[in-house]
């Protein structure tokens, strides 16, 4: 009643809603302003504000409107849900689930019981989101997103077989669901058979929506491939990529930019200026690389060495450098690294412990030295030196057609977008190279070096440098690494819990053919 109340009132609240509901974000955004001008602490018009803002990401913004509207009395579940959304976004998770229990446990909200256990498991709570997930699947047997959670979090536990049972309740629900036939397909072993090949088949003869369509692709792909199908293989990789790169309109001049005017601002003088007293007492290590190069291997070694504690891919840095740029952009234009050089000592300091205290939350030990496997970090190299000057960083590299082909047969989302397109990857591997030699040049020994392939074939000489390092001594639980128990959410959960071997090698090979695209943008790369 007070929402019909607010919009016959104000005749531009009105008017804002019904633009949002026609997508005319931009023409809703410029009354929905004029209305609060007028009406500075009206609530609805706070909450309309802020609901949109959600829909651009821009998630500061959100927060400040939302809460403000919460404050003011629009006390709505959408808001609710929608504040407990934008801490989730912006990797604020102690308040994201604290908020969200809150919502669950005083208002009833049942229905932020999944998001309650992705923020669990991205906690390393993982015991705990595991037990809501199995809550939900039987509290909904037909819910195809609780069966595909479950079915993530048992194979990130170790426990594959019952994931495939999980992923296979989910395609008996809905054939077409694309995520659990890839599931399925993902998993490192020859898990589909005759009998899915022909139901992926006739699920992509239906399919309309390209959230099912996309991973059914891959998903059939696999199999083809593990049937030495290539040629028809690739098709399915190709065409997969295709549909998710049509809805994300990648530039990958973009990268290339950044990376050129990180090279501008990132000189041998900047970087010897700035400041090396460490910034708190924490020693963060991060491995940094492509995606599919062999991070989870490393940091699987580097967790059984009794000075090293892995906490898998944590998302603070990227998130913490959105928060700051949406802060920065707001006073003009400014690209990353320009508001690196810009930054301030206190604003250094006060960002690095905020990476800190989100990633103590982590820590299970005391162990001085705790591993961020977050791959995309190769690019936030500058930003990391700035606020934490303790930082390690190694590089684990892969050979390129190997890695980029990896990527390209991986069904990934718009993180990673660059993988959508043999050149995209290609490119973004140039770039990868690229700044890592940059920081060679002009800061010699910042970023120690780890070649894939030499670690598979003689672990300890490769690891030794590592070690050294990081001021640490050869150990020889390392050889165990396969042994570590601990949950591991990324595509190689299964390959890390077995002995070294030689399975991610040459995988490009049977398909080289088609990767004249690829080998055009890496050049002498590809040969590396």
């Amino acid at each position: 009643m007070a929402g019909a109340v607010s919009t016959a009132i104000y005749p531009r609240l009105s008017e804002a809603m019904r633009l949002r509901e026609q997508g005319r974000d931009d023409q809703a955004a410029k009354l929905l302003i004029a209305h609060l001008r007028e009406h500075p602490d009206e609530p609805r018009g706070l909450a309309q504000l802020g609901l949109l803002a959600v829909q651009t990401g821009a998630l500061g913004q959100a927060e400040h409107f939302l809460r403000r509207a919460l404050q003011r009395g629009e006390d709505s579940t959408e808001l609710h849900r929608a504040l407990a959304s934008v801490y989730s976004q912006q990797d604020r998770l102690q308040v994201a689930e604290a908020y969200t229990a809150r919502l669950i446990n005083e208002r009833g909200d049942q229905e932020l019981r999944g998001l309650h256990a992705n923020l669990l498991d991205r906690m390393s709570r993982h015991d705990e989101a595991l037990a809501i997930k199995q809550a939900l699947v039987a509290d909904n047997p037909q819910s195809l997103g609780a069966w595909l959670a479950l079915g993530h979090g048992l194979r990130a536990a170790g426990r594959v077989d019952e994931a495939i049972e999980a992923y296979r309740r989910a395609i008996a629900l809905d054939e077409e669901f694309g995520e659990a036939w890839w599931g399925l397909g993902s998993i490192k072993r020859k898990v589909l058979t005759d009998a899915d090949i022909a139901a992926m088949r006739a699920a992509l003869s239906i399919a309309i929506d390209e959230r099912n369509i996309a991973p059914l692709h891959f998903a059939l792909a696999r199999a083809l491939h593990d049937r030495g199908q290539y040629e028809e293989a690739f098709h399915h990789y190709a065409e997969g990529n295709r549909v998710r790169a049509e809805s994300i309109g990648y530039d990958a001049s973009e990268l290339t930019g950044e990376v050129a005017e990180t090279e501008r601002v990132a000189s041998a003088d900047f970087l010897a200026r700035m400041p090396a007293a460490p910034n708190g007492d924490d020693q963060p290590v991060f491995i940094i690389c492509l995606p599919r190069s062999g991070s989870t291997l490393l940091e699987q070694m580097l967790g059984t060495h009794p000075a090293i504690e892995p906490v898998g891919e944590l998302p603070y840095i990227p998130a913490i450098m959105r928060s700051f740029m949406e802060i920065v952009t707001r006073k003009g234009p400014i690209t990353v690294p320009q508001a690196i050089a810009a930054m301030t000592d206190q604003q250094a300091a006060l960002l690095g412990q905020d990476y800190l205290a989100r990633a103590r939350v982590h820590r299970k030990t005391d162990r001085p030295w705790f591993v961020d496997k977050l791959p995309q970090n190769w690019s936030n190299v500058l930003f990391i030196r700035r606020i934490l000057p303790q930082a390690r960083f190694i590089d684990i590299r892969r050979p390129a057609m190997d890695c980029c082909f990896s990527n390209f047969s991986q069904s990934f989302t718009s993180a990673h977008a660059a993988s959508f397109a043999l050149r995209d990857v290609g490119q973004c591997y140039v770039d990868y190279v690229r700044l890592m030699a940059h920081f060679d040049r002009v800061a010699p020994g910042m970023i120690h070096h780890v070649s894939y392939q030499s670690l598979v074939e003689d672990q300890e000489a490769e690891l030794r440098p590592a070690l050294a390092y990081l001021g640490l001594d050869w150990n020889e639980g390392l050889r165990e690494f396969h042994k570590l128990d601990r949950v591991v959410r990324t595509p190689s959960s299964e390959q890390v819990r077995r002995p070294l071997n030689r399975d991610g090698m040459e995988v490009w090979r049977p398909y080289a053919q088609w990767l004249a695209p690829l080998r055009e943008v890496l050049g002498d790369l590809a040969e590396a």
